[in-house]
Formats: C-alpha cells, sequence, structure tokens
C-alpha cells in the first residue's frame, strides 16, 4: 500500500499535463501512486496519459467514456486509490520540489491527522510566483493538531480539495464523494473540515496553482457558473442532516457571500444575459440560509464595512443599489490615474477614420487577405493556402499586404497592397479572412466575423513567446503584452506536429483553435517531381552531377553582424570538385551585410524568394538550430548540423531541448568535423538515416502534402468532414533528389554523431 495517492483529472490541460505529471513522479518521496484521470479530453491528453503509464508503474491511467466534468474524474480516481492519503492535483498545477516529502513528515509528526492543509502558491502566465497571502493563517504553533472550532479562521481560506491531503480511512468513513458542474471543491471541502477529528497545517508552499491566461473555466464567461448554487445547496444540505454543526451555519453563510459577490463582480465568467437570473438565486439562497449571530464557530469579523453592505445589499435582493455601490468605488479607485488620459486619441485622422468608417459597412464574404514575414513577398504557409484557395474556391478573391518591392513575387490573380494604403485600411476593415504567419497591424480591429488564422512560420526549437521573458539578450524590445494581443485575435492557429502544439499554447496562451494539418508551405514536397528539382537546379546554377548542400544558417541573438561560421573557400577546397554550396543568410540580417566571397561553387541565394525550392534543389541541409530542419526532414534527405556555439546560442535564447541528444543526422562540432561528415560519406550514412528517421517521426507527422487543402476546406470551405486524412509516415513519398553523384571513396573522420 503506498504512503500518497495522487489524483489528477485532466481534460484539455495537454500543454500543461506534463509538467503536471512530472512534478509528482519527480518527487523526492517515492512511495506513491499516481491516478491520472483522463476526462474524455478531446486534445492529447489520454495519449499522454497512457505514455506515462507505459514507462512507469506507479502510474494508472483511468479513460472516461463521456465528458463527466472535474469531480466525477476525481471520483474515478478516488475508486482507485489505495494509498493512506488522498491528494488532488489538477492537470495544469504542479506539486513543489519535496512537497510530499514535507507533507510525510508533517503527517508523522501530528499523529496522522484526517486532514492536513499545506500552503500553494499562484504561478502566473507572465512567469510571477506569488503566494497565499493568508499564509499566516498556517503557523504551526499550538496543538500539533485540532479541531476546526480551534482554529475557524481555516475555514476563510481558498475552499478547495488540491491544498489539501484527506486520510484514505476518513475519505471512506465519511462517505466523501465530488458532485457533477462547477464548483464541485465547495461540497466536498466544507464537510471535510467540519467532520474531521483531527486537522493540522503545514507551512510551506506545496501546489503551484496555474493562473492561466486563458482556457481556465474561471476565465470562462459561461451559464455553468451558476452551478454554484447547487454547490451551496449541498453544503447545507449536509449541515441539515448534522445538528452537532448548526453553529457552523453563519461562518458558512458569510462564506457563500463572499464567493457570491466575487464572481458576480468577474467579468470574465457570468453572460450579460444570465447576471440579473445570477444576482435574484444569490439573494433567494442568501436569504434562505440565513442564519442571525455569530455563534463559537463563526469566522473572526475582519469584514469591511463595505463588504458587509456588499452582502447585504445581494442578500435584499436590491440590484441596482448593488451595481450603484459597485460603480462608485470604483469610480474612487480610478480617480487618481484619470488625469493621464487627457489629449489620447487626438492623432486618430486621415486613413484611420478612413478605416473606421470602412469598418461599419459589411463584410465581404469572399475576400481574403494574406501577409508573410512582415509585408515580405509571397512566401511560406500563407501563400500555399493562398494557392490552394484560388484552386478549390475559384469564387473567392485574395489580397495580399507586401511593400511595393515584393509585388513581383506576387501571382497575377492576387491583388496587391500598399501596407498603410487606403486600400490596405479597406481590406483590412472588410475581409472576412485574415491569414498570416506574423502578425497583423497593432491597430487591427478585429470585427465579429472575421476570421484569422496564424500559420507560424517553423517548429520552435529555439524558445518563443513567453517563455523569452528570462532573456533579456534573445528580445530586448518585445511587448509581451502586445504579442498577446495580437494572440487574441487568432481564431485558428496550425501546427506541423504534437511539439510544437504544446509550446505555442504555453508561450502564447489564447483562446484560437489549433489546427493540427501540417505546414502548407511543405506540401510541395510530396508534389513535386525529379523534373521539378532539376529543373530548379539548372535555374539556381547547380552544375549537373554535383552535390548540391543548402546552408542555411539562423541568427544570433547576442550578435547584431551576420556570424562567419564558415570559411567557404577552405571547405569547398576541401571537399573537392563535386560539392557546391547554396549558402542563405538568415532574413534578419538581409541587406545589412557585404555579400560572401565569390567562389565558383557557392551559389549565394539569401535572394531566392522560395525556400522551399532551394530545399527541393538541394542534396543535403547543412543548419546550426533553424527550424528549417524541420521542415527539410519532411523531404527525408540528409541533415548536418553544425553546432558550433551550443553554448553560447542556448544561454543566449534558450531552447526547448537539447538538439545535440537527438539531432536529424550527424552533428559537427568544429569546422573540420563538418568537412569530414561530406569527406567520408557519413552524411548519408546508415546512422544518419537513422538519426533521421526517428526526427521525422517526431516532427513531421503531419506534413504529408495536404495540409493546404485541410486548412481551406476546413477554414474557408466550412467542412469539418471529410478532410483529407494524414498519410501515415511510411506511406509518403517525398520528391527525389537528382541522381546521385558517383561516392568518392571514404576518409578518416573525426565527427560524433
Amino acid at each position: 500500500m503506498p504512503r500518497f495517492s495522487v489524483i489528477v483529472p485532466a481534460y484539455k490541460v495537454q500543454a500543461y499535463l506534463q509538467e503536471s505529471l512530472d512534478s509528482v513522479l519527480s518527487q523526492s518521496y517515492q512511495d506513491l501512486e499516481l491516478i491520472a484521470v483522463d476526462d474524455a479530453s478531446p486534445d492529447a491528453c489520454g495519449s499522454i496519459i497512457d505514455e506515462y503509464a507505459a514507462r512507469d508503474p506507479r502510474v494508472t491511467a483511468v479513460h472516461l467514456a463521456h465528458n463527466l466534468g472535474l469531480g466525477p474524474a476525481r471520483n474515478a480516481g478516488l475508486a482507485r486509490a489505495g494509498g493512506d492519503y488522498v491528494v488532488f492535483l489538477d492537470g495544469d498545477d504542479t506539486l513543489a520540489p519535496g512537497a510530499l516529502q514535507a507533507i510525510t513528515d508533517r503527517l508523522k509528526a501530528t499523529g496522522s491527522p484526517d486532514v492536513l492543509v499545506y500552503d500553494y502558491a499562484r504561478t502566473f502566465w507572465s512567469g510571477e510566483l506569488v503566494r497565499n497571502r493568508l499564509a499566516h493563517r498556517l503557523a504551526e504553533e499550538g496543538p500539533a493538531s485540532f479541531r476546526l472550532a480551534d482554529r475557524p479562521a481555516l475555514l476563510g481560506m481558498l475552499m478547495v480539495v488540491w491544498n489539501k491531503a484527506y486520510r484514505r480511512e476518513y475519505v471512506e468513513r465519511e462517505g466523501l464523494t465530488f458532485p457533477p458542474g462547477l464548483y464541485e471543491d465547495t461540497p466536498w471541502t466544507y464537510p471535510a473540515l467540519l467532520a474531521a477529528e483531527s486537522v493540522a497545517v503545514l507551512d510551506r508552499v506545496c501546489v503551484h496553482y496555474r493562473q492561466r491566461r486563458t482556457g481556465s473555466i474561471l476565465t470562462t464567461s459561461t451559464r455553468r457558473h451558476l452551478d454554484v448554487f447547487d454547490q451551496y445547496e449541498r453544503v447545507f444540505g449536509y449541515l441539515a442532516t448534522r445538528p452537532e454543526m448548526e453553529r457552523w451555519r453563519p461562518a458558512v453563510h458569510r462564506r457563500m457571500a463572499e464567493h457570491f459577490c466575487a464572481l458576480y463582480a468577474d467579468p470574465r465568467r457570468l453572460p450579460r444575459a444570465a447576471r440579473a437570473e445570477f444576482f435574484a438565486r444569490a439573494s433567494a439562497l442568501l436569504r434562505r440560509h440565513r442564519a442571525p449571530g455569530a455563534g463559537s464557530g463563526s469566522l473572526p469579523l475582519s469584514l469591511s464595512r463595505t463588504d458587509r453592505l456588499r452582502h447585504g445589499l445581494m442578500r435584499l435582493g436590491v440590484r441596482r443599489t448593488y451595481r450603484l455601490l459597485s460603480v462608485l468605488r470604483a469610480a474612487g479607485l480610478a480617480a487618481g490615474g484619470a488625469g493621464g488620459a487627457l489629449g489620447r486619441g487626438l492623432r486618430e485622422c486621415g486613413l484611420r477614420a478612413h478605416y473606421r468608417l470602412q469598418r461599419t459597412l459589411p463584410l465581404r464574404p469572399e475576400l481574403a487577405v494574406f501577409s508573410a514575414y512582415w509585408h515580405g513577398g509571397y512566401a511560406c504557409n500563407p501563400a500555399a493556402i493562398e494557392a490552394k484557395l484560388r484552386e478549390l474556391a475559384p469564387r473567392m478573391r485574395t489580397a495580399w499586404i507586401c511593400d511595393p518591392e515584393h509585388t513581383a513575387t506576387l501571382p497575377p490573380e492576387t491583388m496587391a497592397l500598399r501596407p498603410g494604403s487606403a486600400a490596405y485600411w479597406s481590406a483590412l476593415a472588410r475581409a472576412t479572412y485574415l491569414t498570416t504567419n506574423v502578425n497583423f497591424d497593432r491597430a487591427l480591429v478585429k470585427r465579429p466575423g472575421q476570421i484569422v488564422v496564424q500559420t507560424q512560420h517553423g517548429t520552435p526549437l529555439k524558445r518563443v513567446g513567453l517563455d523569452l521573458q528570462d532573456r533579456p539578450a534573445a528580445t530586448p524590445t518585445t511587448d509581451f503584452a502586445g504579442l498577446l494581443r495580437g494572440a487574441d485575435q487568432w481564431d485558428y492557429l496550425l501546427s506541423a506536429n504534437r511539439h510544437s502544439t504544446l509550446v505555442w499554447e504555453r508561450a502564447v496562451p489564447s483562446s484560437y483553435t489549433t489546427l493540427e494539418y501540417g505546414y502548407p508551405r511543405n506540401d510541395t514536397f510530396h508534389r513535386a517531381t525529379q523534373s521539378d528539382v532539376l529543373e530548379l537546379r539548372e535555374r539556381l546554377g547547380v552544375p549537373p552531377g554535383s552535390c548540391a548542400i543548402l546552408y542555411a544558417p539562423t541568427h544570433r541573438d547576442y550578435r547584431r553582424s551576420r556570424p562567419e561560421h564558415l570559411d567557404f573557400e577552405r571547405v569547398l577546397r576541401d571537399l573537392g570538385p563535386r560539392f557546391t554550396l547554396l549558402a542563405r543568410t538568415h532574413l534578419t540580417y538581409a541587406g545589412t551585410d557585404r555579400p560572401w566571397d565569390a567562389h565558383p561553387r557557392l551559389i549565394d541565394v539569401s535572394g531566392h524568394p522560395s525556400v522551399e525550392e532551394l530545399c527541393l534543389a538541394s542534396d543535403a541541409l547543412v543548419t546550426d538550430y533553424s527550424s528549417l530542419m524541420f521542415d527539410y526532414a519532411a523531404l527525408d534527405r540528409p541533415i548536418v548540423i553544425h553546432a558550433d556555439d551550443w553554448e553560447a546560442y542556448e544561454a543566449a535564447r534558450g531552447t526547448y531541448f537539447d538538439l545535440r541528444a537527438c539531432p536529424p543526422g550527424a552533428v559537427a562540432r568544429t569546422e573540420d568535423e563538418l568537412v569530414d561528415i561530406f569527406a567520408t560519406g557519413h552524411w548519408q550514412g546508415s546512422r544518419s538515416a537513422q538519426l533521421r528517421s526517428a526526427f521525422r517521426s517526431r516532427f513531421c507527422s503531419f506534413d504529408d502534402g495536404y495540409a493546404a487543402e485541410r486548412v481551406v476546406r476546413r477554414i474557408f470551405l466550412g467542412q469539418s468532414a471529410p478532410l483529407p486524412a494524414i498519410t501515415p509516415l511510411e506511406e509518403r513519398r517525398p520528391a527525389p533528389a537528382a541522381p546521385a553523384p558517383v561516392p568518392e571513396p571514404a576518409l578518416t573522420h573525426r565527427f560524433a554523431f
């Protein structure tokens, strides 16, 4: 029998579930069982739980056939619990390191109480960690264990299930279970504390309570928040069956009033249409269960006069007076900062006035606007979607936002929009569909009915979004608030693999829908023929029979100028005449650095408009930490990693995993090793193929040539089914490379995989 049964329900928390489960399994105190309950979650929660259960015998996976909610999911876990104590943890929260050891030590020191209450800290999406402001009530003073009547102030703490450990025999004896609906903690926690013969406290943060920016039910507007009334009816129904607990009615009534007022004041929870009903039901419940007097079991009289007035007004049902009090209170708080707002908005004139006018006109259902790379040319995922849209829905009109120097890259069927022009603002105001791989103009006001599609432009190896808050060298001027405002406008986010899905949900949290469809820009890898490849090579100037290596390093956050990682003249000399380098500088350095020194077998392709064409034309990719490696892997052609400054790069930017531990091919730490990898033929050897296969399996799961079609059918044509099913990896046939040159004899090598 384990000491602890840790029960973790999971529903739509795939971005956080691994961290939650790891926080339990990595505890220094190992005598535990982890019961993870998949509440019929539509995302990857179920498969994540199964993966953990397959590799750790302490994990029990429970899958519910239908989504039942937190309460029934916890009941399902509780039915399988065999530990001395039961601990509950939500699937997006984590146990602090050493928490279970501290809990078991305290349980021993306090004589195995029925309930142990411990502390928590709120972890905000911004990275801020704030300890519970009522932590002083957990001071370990006085008797080691006690009845709640001896420390009634504990009833004034957050009434949740996950900041306590419960003796399982006590839970079974009292018949404690969770009801359905929201606020299911309420009818569990009150009885658990009130009936306990022994309670103890632990003055230590044991749980990190995640404050999600979006996705949490506590920040979702829904009528389900009215479930709170049924939950308090259950609490008072329980008290009615236990006459000895009558003295607790005033205290519970006060906590109920505080809860109702807090919920009513939160604009994120109650829909406008439900507010009057909520107030009326709250008033009725407060009147029905009012118990005059404070009694010996009441909480300390710590409420302010304003709070007592609010409670009284809600109980009396005078909603207008209550609203007036709230308005006056808010006005008093805001008065100090009002002066700074004078004069704002005076710059709105000209084109912005035109934009406001255009927003009053109807949307154009057949207009779709696209952009890529901060007003760059026709490229990346938006370009692939635009082309497929014209193919599948020729009635649609498309427009592309780009600077004048890039208009030549546009197909003749799409209209060019110059950023900041009247046509540009008209299109942003009236287009039904807006698709980009970065973000649109900050001044964009998304209208009801407009659909914003964020395609992204690469699988993240390096940190992105909020994960960069502790990396000032990487993002010295990043506006995280602006980033999140932009994300709040997204309706859909494209993902090329499960890794990307989880990263984006954590790093840019918002209410968008993630579509795991693959990257449309990579569709061409599965549609091009060998004749297309040969034509591209001829157009680029690759000599017939030459082995073309695409060299595409990423930028460095810790330096402004383009780093010179390779001595091209020396590399080409050592490799010999059968190799040609296609060198592409990162767009961050475009136009700011001198061109590379001329060489007959060095082709500067930095200005080529399509990186996908460069991938098709090449026989192998050499890169450092560029996300291009994830796309190139879909081609199933050799990849070599040149990681000559990994430590500096990781320290400056931060990464999500150590690329050297699971690379897509051979890894060169120096220029000499890079030369050896190609000179010996190991760049295309069996070990490289094995590494590439594992890499493709992990990161190319959805890139099968039909990503653009899935996007167009789902978003633009409104077809939820049937969509092209994902082609299994082993059945894909990416474009073949050019006929291979005759290999030279292998040389002694000095590289490492």
